[in-house]
């Protein structure tokens, strides 16, 4: 039996940048709306600010313990990406579902996820966010709808339109959020997504993480038009670039795209252009990229960037800055230390949530 198709809505067709460009400071200013009510934008800022030194020590730290083999298996650090996962996640709301990609630990604790169920994941612990089954690229919990990364490059596509879906045939007024790399663009779990989320008019926002490397391919070797913001216009929905290593850009490109979502606009696109300074994983020796370009881009650090842009303002004091800094240290020693002495899930436990439970006789 074939399923039904969704009852699309009129579209509505609103003011949005062309295609790929990326917008001026003026128009990012002039199409965003003011900060949420009841918070000044200094200290919405420095929570901003906040949040990225969180994801960078968190991960600084990862790599520590990586060497000390205290965390095993796969390991993608998101450092110099901290912007995107920020700047997005403060446009969305508790309600809202996210998906992400094994790239993930930043994505999780700008949801909310806690440092400790964070690091007690890594750790492989049972009092992880997954049950210790999961690890660095399956961070999960169902309480704060972050729906997990996925080890599959383009994965999570397919999940987040499903979940946007069911928002959608609910009437629920929640927006589904996926992030995904630009190596998504040659999976068709991508152009399948796209398609069908712009046909069904789902609210669904789709954040491309472009940091020009699919693993060790650039990306001007792997497709012919890198402009990616363009080719996912071309399935009719509004799509931009944005300066992704600017966090105050993408929260204004983020919200202003969830409203025209929750305004029943259909699907949008955000190419978040943006860079990772470490390799592509923690066993990646790296020899792909030039050093001079990898230099360049650690001269646009976001969270430096935010932080000269604070002090410039007098937004942010050398006494606030350390408070921040020693808060965030203490909440990761106090994660690293909760994940040495958490437990191993039992042996007997192992086939829980793998076979189903047995049923009594009768």
């Amino acid at each position: 039996m074939s399923a039904a198709r969704p009852t699309a809505r009129p579209r509505k067709d609103p003011a949005s940048p062309k295609p790929g460009r990326r917008t001026t400071k003026a128009e990012r200013q002039e199409r965003t709306g003011p900060p949420p009510a009841g918070r000044t934008d200094t200290g919405h800022r420095t929570d901003l600010l906040e949040g990225m030194l969180r994801i960078r020590r968190f991960e600084e730290r990862c790599v520590e313990l990586y060497s000390a083999s205290k965390i095993r298996g796969f390991v993608h650090l998101y450092i110099g990406e901290e912007a995107v996962a920020v700047g997005v996640n403060e446009a969305l709301t508790p309600e809202d579902a996210v998906v992400s990609t094994y790239r993930e630990h930043g994505h999780a604790l700008a949801r909310g996820l806690t440092a400790e169920a964070v690091m007690a994941e890594m750790y492989g612990k049972a009092t992880g966010c997954s049950g210790g089954r999961g690890g660095s690229m399956h961070l999960f919990d169902a309480h704060r709808r972050f729906y997990g990364g996925s080890a599959i490059v383009a994965g999570g596509l397919p999940l987040a339109a499903g979940l946007a879906l069911v928002g959608r045939m609910r009437g629920l007024p929640r927006v589904t959020c996926c992030f995904f790399g630009d190596g998504a663009f040659a999976e068709g779990a991508f152009h399948e997504t796209a398609n069908l989320a712009a046909l069904w008019n789902l609210p669904l926002l789709l954040v491309c993480e472009n940091n020009l490397y699919a693993m060790g391919t650039a990306l001007a070797r792997e497709h012919a038009q890198t402009d990616l913001a363009m080719r996912a216009a071309s399935y009719g929905m509004p799509a931009w670039a944005v300066d992704g290593m600017d966090v105050d850009a993408v929260r204004q490109a983020a919200r202003r795209a969830v409203e025209g979502i929750r305004a029943g606009t259909g699907p949008h696109f955000l190419e978040l252009r943006t860079y990772r300074f470490r390799a592509h994983s923690m066993y990646d020796p790296d020899r792909y990229r030039d050093k001079a370009e990898i230099e360049h881009w650690k001269s646009l650090d976001p969270i430096d960037r935010l932080t000269e842009d604070l002090r410039d303002h007098h937004e942010l004091d050398d006494d606030e800055l350390v408070r921040i800094e020693q808060q965030i240290a203490k909440e990761i020693d106090h994660a690293v230390e909760a994940a040495e002495q958490a437990p191993e899930e039992p042996v007997e436990d192992l086939l829980r949530h793998v076979t189903s439970e047995r049923s009594p006789r009768r």
